[in-house]
């Protein structure tokens, strides 16, 4: 029963970060009406490989580190900076979107998993959730030794398999409802998204490293799909 509860639990709090607004349900927006369902699977690939690495850094003490300060500041800097520069690229883009193909066809499946990873890396609150309240679910996992991180990062990771292959799936499905001009304007509006919340990091950087907390900026800690994506329910509103 305890492994039950542990995976339950594990579940229950990443789908309750993944379902808020963020940027990687932003790029799976954008990138399931080009590939479908395949695009929630590579982009979660890029994420949950990154995510493993930090579970294995944090089990190692790791902790402080991503608590200090000035390395939250400067990922959320440079993770601004950073979705700054893809939400360009998708504006640059429009012209030359239509539903057909996309900008340049189907997605190559190594782009999907690396932008999966760079969406979650550019996201202070996702470091941030990890560091705090991921950290205290796994020590609790831990104490039914390895299989427990084990449990604990499978129900994690199913919550966002399971919601951004079906968001992926259904804006595919959903493509013969729409126009280019409608397809346009959804990028559009995605990539305005991300530059917002690319400000906010930026702004959420620089509050940090002259001493501020930062914490009325937890725009989307949820989405830290976590803090949602991936803080939600802890870091304030947002992966």
């Amino acid at each position: 029963m305890e492994w039950i509860g542990i995976l339950a639990l594990s579940f229950v709090t990443a789908l309750s970060g993944a379902l808020m607004p963020g940027p990687m349900l932003t790029v799976t927006l954008t990138e399931g009406t080009r590939a479908g369902h395949r695009a929630g699977l590579l982009i979660i690939l890029g994420h949950a490989l990154l995510e493993f690495g930090l579970v294995v850094l944090l089990l190692l003490g790791a902790k402080e580190f991503l608590q200090d300060a000035r390395v939250s500041a400067g990922i959320g800097v440079i993770g601004g900076f950073v979705l700054g520069w893809m939400a360009l690229g998708m504006l640059r883009s429009l012209p030359k979107l239509t539903l057909e193909t996309g900008p340049t066809g189907a997605p190559a499946g190594g782009r999907l998993v690396w932008k999966g990873a760079l969406v979650s890396a550019a996201n202070p609150y996702w470091s941030l959730w990890w560091a705090t309240i991921g950290l205290s679910m796994l020590l609790v996992a831990t104490e039914l030794g390895w299989m427990g991180a084990v449990v604990f990062f499978i129900g994690h990771i199913s919550a966002d398999l399971l919601w951004y292959v079906l968001v992926a799936e259904a804006v595919w499905k959903g493509r013969r409802l729409m126009s280019d001009r409608i397809y346009r304007g959804m990028i559009g509006a995605c990539a305005i998204f991300l530059l917002v919340l690319g400000a906010g990091f930026i702004r959420y950087g620089v509050i940090r490293w002259s001493g501020g907390s930062g914490d009325g900026l937890a725009v989307e800690a949820t989405t830290t799909q976590r803090a949602a994506e991936r803080g939600s329910a802890g870091m304030t509103v947002g992966m």
